[in-house]
């Protein structure tokens, strides 16, 4: 990878500051996780505020790691301006679809930058679909592609089981948000990766049947 780009560094900081700001002030983390009674009643800044929050140091770590492995590959690609849209954009679409989902559960509460990230794993697979990574210990190249569409299967797992304080519903809700507006800002990816936009469907697809289905 090259030099990482600043407006990167500013959003894993911001992350890194008001998470941990979060981890040591219960009263601050309870004001601005999302919480879908909160929302009802007018403070919609949980929306955008929660993607900030995490719920414990393992949760942060692995969003920015993801982060930082994705973001070039967007900003190299569409620009800083264009970067900054699919990651707000997908963070409060995550927020949205969290909503939508627990609109009757009135103490339902989230935290994390899943929907962000999720959002800009999905443009970076649709921009660059052919990338691979070097996860930890596995000495093999993976797919990035598989990554993406592994790392949205386990929030299925996660949103069934309710793990955690994790909004894994916000993955999917910025996995659309990433996949719809990468697709909008840059069109030409329907003809060099028509392959690629049908298989990160996919488990969007398997999302909405689950759902239809009553089994989430």
């Amino acid at each position: 990878m090259g030099k990482i780009d600043l407006i990167t560094i500013i959003l894993i900081a911001a992350n890194v500051i008001i998470s941990y700001k979060g981890f040591s002030d219960y009263s601050f983390f309870e004001k601005y996780k999302f919480n879908v009674g909160a929302v009802k009643r007018g403070e919609q800044i949980r929306l955008f505020s929660s993607g900030f929050l995490h719920a414990d140091n393992a949760h942060l770590f692995f969003n920015m790691f993801t982060l930082f492995f994705f973001a070039d590959v967007v900003i190299k690609a569409m620009g800083t301006f264009s970067f900054v849209i699919v990651y707000v954009g997908s963070l409060l679409l995550g927020s949205l679809l969290s909503l939508y989902f627990h609109k009757n559960e009135y103490h339902y509460s989230a935290v994390g930058a899943s929907g962000a990230v999720s959002g800009i794993i999905y443009s970076a697979i649709l921009l660059q679909p052919g990338m691979s990574l070097y996860m930890f210990f596995i000495p093999i190249p993976i797919p990035a592609y598989l990554f993406g569409i592994g790392y949205l299967l386990y929030s299925i797992y996660g949103m069934k089981n309710r793990i955690g304080n994790i909004g894994h519903d916000a993955h999917f809700g910025g996995a659309v948000g990433g996949y719809v507006i990468t697709l909008i800002l840059a069109p030409w990816l329907f003809k060099t990766n028509l392959l690629m936009i049908g298989l990160l469907a996919l488990p969007i697809v398997l999302l909405y049947v689950l759902k239809r289905m009553g089994k989430m």
